[in-house]
């Protein structure tokens, strides 16, 4: 089992570390830069720069509402490890 995880592990960072040269667009993508390069512009460095805009807006909006949540439920457990049993008994 622990070299089952090992080699998934090393697996996944060879997979993020190591460079693969990708020709992969989205047909609008390639579209909007072949239309680009015929009304004579030059390098598509815009286009590239408004998808990795676009494609980092919903990994910051998950990661600021997953950061909210840890950070609540952080604080709920706090306040209830914080309670004694009179406190407790307050309540019933």
């Amino acid at each position: 089992m622990k070299y089952r995880i090992l080699i998934i592990a090393g697996l996944l960072l060879a997979f993020c570390f190591l460079p693969f040269e990708s020709m992969a667009q989205c047909a609008m993508c390639k579209g909007a830069a072949e239309a680009n390069l015929k009304m004579g512009g030059g390098d598509p460095v815009g286009l590239n720069n408004g998808i990795l805009y676009m494609l980092s807006i919903p990994y910051l909006l998950v990661g600021t509402i997953g950061y909210w949540w840890w950070r609540n439920r952080r604080q709920d457990r706090d306040q209830a490890t914080d309670m004694t049993e009179d406190d407790f008994a307050q309540y019933q």
